[in-house]
């Protein structure tokens, strides 16, 4: 039995496992594409809420709102499909002929917009908790708001919001698997389709459940280095 096993995870024609190996890349690639697209975002929308202008925060707080409330499935629909349509009216009407919005992309766009929703909020709690005190002091220095935010600010907002960030990359990582229904080849559409295939459902899905929990390991190490990294200046005192 465990021969049969180690066979369906072999490569090659009789075998799983480069598939799996294939769907694990694609998951890992999708997430980490979403996390400059979610972070960026989130750091301007937690801005927006934090500005002066009235317009801005009511778009920021209604877009969190509304990413935060939406089924994140709803949202890939949106994105894949009503994103689809959009944009070959668009490229229709200016004479272009039909474009077409890959899962992977699709999925990019969809998952960061959902990511930065939940990041803006924890930028914004962290903004609430640096001292008004660290702006007033690079004020003295003769420092712009731009330097102060750049050299005194950003940093500390990274080291108290990293735990935060933490959890939200690691819900991103699960809600890659959502991906899967767009036809992406990920590790639960690979899984899927072996576990048709060789009717060994549990077997394979069981193995989706350790691949997503290695994936979840590796990045839970990971982000402890670095939040001992940016915590190196407070362990040194």
């Amino acid at each position: 039995m465990t021969s049969d096993y180690l066979t369906l995870l072999s490569y090659g024609a009789d075998g799983w496992g480069d598939e799996l190996l294939s769907g694990l890349l694609v998951t890992f690639s999708l997430a980490l594409a979403t996390l400059p697209l979610g972070l960026v975002l989130g750091l301007a929308l937690a801005l927006a809420k934090r500005g002066s202008d009235p317009a801005l925060r009511l778009s920021a707080n209604v877009y969190t709102t509304l990413f935060r409330g939406l089924p994140e499935l709803l949202t890939l629909f949106l994105v894949y499909y009503g994103g689809q349509n959009l944009l070959n009216s668009v490229s229709g009407a200016l004479g272009f002929g039909n474009i077409e919005i890959s899962s992977f992309l699709a999925g990019m766009i969809a998952l960061g917009l959902v990511f930065a929703a939940y990041s803006s909020e924890v930028f914004l709690s962290a903004f609430q908790a640096i001292p008004n005190g660290q702006w007033e002091g690079g004020r003295a220095l003769g420092l712009r708001e731009r330097r102060i935010f750049r050299l005194v600010v950003f940093p500390q907002l990274l080291r108290i919001s990293l735990p935060g960030l933490s959890n939200v990359w690691l819900n991103l990582l699960k809600d890659t698997a959502l991906v899967s229904v767009v036809g992406l080849a990920d590790i639960l559409r690979q899984t899927g389709v072996a576990a048709r295939v060789t009717r060994e459902s549990f077997f394979f899905f069981a193995l989706a459940c350790v691949l997503y929990l290695l994936l979840t390991f590796v990045s839970s190490i990971a982000l402890r280095q670095l939040e001992r990294w940016t915590r190196r200046g407070e362990m040194a005192r």
